[in-house]
């Protein structure tokens, strides 16, 4: 390898390292869960995975996709329009595309496809994208991607919103780009508001619900629902890589002549492989089940309660909210890895986030429920968390 990159790429990994932001791969050794076995350690409880419902080994879901891959083999070896596209990729999209209510649905390799095919695609020179400055990285890659004019509102502030879109007041189209749920703070978008600017200034929205569907919302329609704003939001972008039995895949959702154009321009559909059919059956299998979900996501809700109130009594520092993504203030990069490495010697398998993932300064430990999780699980985590809080002095002893 040339010298001066092999030298570059050396002293950046060192400066990962002395600012104590390496990341760490722990081998996991068994289906994914509540439960797990990490290579080394042995059994521990998992709080750090995109397991909402529970449904990532759920017998159902593993049972269609083992018939799934009988029935259709491994994948397509090619693309959609050649000669990869199946019966369970034109069901999928149709499911998808009711269960929003939607017309239509395109199926991506992830989310992360999704977005980076969207703005690209939809928007020129002419238009103008108002982005949340707290928007996952797929979403500022892809508005990266395309040639229109550029925006960034402060968080969730409206006013800053409404600021933007006056400035972008010519525009041909304007598109406001928003996560439904910040995955990071696991706070929810104030969707209802974003609308009414949007309705003033005749703008469309999108969202990227990755971290909503299934479980937010009354029937598990996302954070749309949860807001009440089903009907309006123009297109929606999500997974099937969390909640959907957290395999791989993303789609986008919105109008049928959306849809359409993304078939024809959209880069990561027309030059990647479909998605494997017997994760679109699992997929398949997965909506059903969220449908008949009321129950799990009761018991979801219910988990993220008593360890969000748990943790704050015990003086832990989380960010507020009501969604199952609980961030544990640490603000010290190296205070956050400490302090995941000895939960995970007493059996609790959470990760610290640091920079680039959060801003500096903004360490933390971000805990994930799932309805998986039962009461037993709650109560050694929450005694595993305060004895290492009080042993790091995170929290009084």
């Amino acid at each position: 390898m040339d010298a001066p990159l092999l030298n570059a790429v050396s002293a950046t990994l060192e400066s990962i390292r002395a600012a104590g932001t390496w990341k760490s791969e722990r081998l996991i050794i068994s289906p994914q869960g509540a439960d797990i076995e990490v290579a080394q350690r042995g059994h521990v409880i998992n709080f750090c995975a995109n397991n909402y419902m529970g449904l990532a080994n759920h017998p159902g879901i593993v049972a269609a996709a083992i018939d799934g891959l009988k029935h259709y083999g491994m994948g397509m070896a090619s693309v959609r329009f050649i000669c990869g596209t199946q019966t369970p990729h034109k069901q999928l999209e149709a499911v998808i595309a009711k269960f929003y209510g939607k017309d239509d649905a395109i199926l991506y390799n992830s989310c992360f496809d999704a977005n980076g095919g969207l703005f690209e695609t939809l928007l020129g020179e002419q238009d103008a994208v108002i982005s949340d400055e707290l928007n996952h990285a797929s979403i500022i890659d892809g508005i990266r991607l395309c040639k229109a004019r550029r925006f960034r509102y402060k968080h969730a502030d409206m006013a800053d919103l409404a600021r933007c879109l006056v400035e972008a007041g010519d525009a041909r189209i304007k598109l406001i780009a928003t996560d439904g749920v910040f995955s990071m703070d696991g706070d929810i978008a104030p969707l209802a508001d974003i609308c009414t600017l949007a309705d003033q200034h005749q703008a469309a929205v999108m969202i990227d619900d990755c971290h909503a569907t299934g479980f937010l919302g009354a029937t598990g329609r996302g954070s749309l629902e949860e807001c009440g704003v089903m009907e309006r939001i123009d297109i929606i972008t999500s997974t099937i890589g969390k909640t959907l039995s957290g395999s791989v895949g993303g789609y986008t959702v919105a109008r049928g002549d959306v849809v359409e154009l993304l078939r024809q321009r959209s880069r990561p559909y027309l030059f990647s492989n479909a998605l494997p059919p017997a994760v679109a059956v699992a997929a398949l299998k997965a909506l059903e089940l969220i449908d008949q979900g009321g129950e799990l996501r009761a018991r979801l809700h219910e988990n993220a309660q008593k360890m969000r109130a748990g943790l704050t009594q015990a003086g832990f520092t989380l960010k507020p909210g009501r969604h199952p993504i609980m961030p544990i203030m640490l603000y010290d990069a190296r205070v956050a890895s400490t302090m995941a490495d000895k939960l995970l010697e007493r059996g609790i398998y959470v990760i610290g986030f640091s920079y680039p993932v959060v801003p500096h300064g903004q360490a933390r430990i971000r805990m994930q429920m799932s309805a998986a999780h039962t009461p037993a699980h709650l109560d050694r985590a929450l005694e595993a968390f305060i004895d290492v809080g009080r042993e790091l002095g995170v929290i009084p002893k």
